[in-house]
């Protein structure tokens, strides 16, 4: 059956020290951090762009903390379905981490991770969808990166569960294939084999500042690490890779050096 491709449309981070991350994040990116809590639930703080909410932090749960978990930042795909939606992921050789459960007035939700073992959240929401903000809004969320053991089979995946498209194909030389991927319009992000470097498979998020050199100064002023750049790409946005003082890695993009 045909079906609107679904992307991104929340972010979380589980962190070590959910305080902590707030006011760094809110220093780099200019977020605005609102405390959410509903009964029985454990402590959680969205962040905002203006006046949109564009993500979550949570401190990371003991069950997260005992497999391993690191801190790090999710994303959530929009599901009509979430049970069908997680049932599909099963099939196509992903995994089911928690199966479809409901948060009372957000939606239904469900932990999983693709075959390659990239974890991810689908969200059947109870409201509407918010209308679409300008790809390079301030605040927002420009881009999604995923470093992974197989592009192909990767992208076969995402394609085949949530509509994505390929977009141009990058020859990065000794660096492999870089695949942009779009999810009904213009690229939204693109996928590629991960550097020896990089040990395990994961999702990196872009969000968009301003002006790159400040922001990068704004990192390492608040007790965060660049790894790499300021780097202009192609299309001329300048970019940085970071870790924020937990450990969890994230990236910045601007228009502007």
């Amino acid at each position: 059956m045909p079906f609107s491709p679904r992307s991104f449309f929340w972010y979380e981070l589980m962190t070590s020290d959910m305080k902590a991350a707030e006011a760094f994040y809110s220093g780099v990116v200019g977020w605005r951090a609102e405390p959410w809590a509903k009964p029985g639930s454990p402590p959680y703080t969205i962040v905002n762009a203006g006046d949109r909410g564009v993500g979550g932090i949570m401190d990371m749960p003991e069950e997260y903390c005992q497999s391993g978990g690191q801190p790090a930042w999710f994303g959530y795909i929009r599901a009509d379905d979430a049970d069908a939606a997680a049932e599909g992921v099963k099939k196509a050789g992903g995994t089911v981490h928690r199966p479809p459960t409901d948060i009372p007035g957000v939606g239904r939700f469900s932990i999983v991770a693709d075959p390659q073992g990239v974890t991810f959240m689908l969200l059947q929401p109870d409201g509407p969808d918010q209308p679409p903000v300008p790809a390079a809004t301030p605040g927002h969320i420009g881009w999604h990166e995923l470093y992974t053991t197989d592009w192909q089979k990767a992208f076969d995946f995402y394609s085949s569960q949530f509509g994505w498209t390929k977009g141009e194909t990058m020859d990065m030389g000794e660096m492999g294939v870089y695949q942009l991927f779009a999810a009904g319009g213009e690229p939204v992000g693109g996928m590629m084999n991960k550097p020896e470097q990089i040990p395990a498979p994961f999702w990196q998020f872009y969000f968009n500042v301003t002006a790159i050199d400040k922001a990068a100064e704004r990192v390492k002023a608040n007790g965060g690490q660049v790894l790499m750049g300021p780097m202009e790409v192609p299309g001329g946005a300048w970019i940085v890779q970071c870790l924020d003082p937990q450990g969890a890695a994230f990236a910045l993009s601007a228009p502007k050096r």
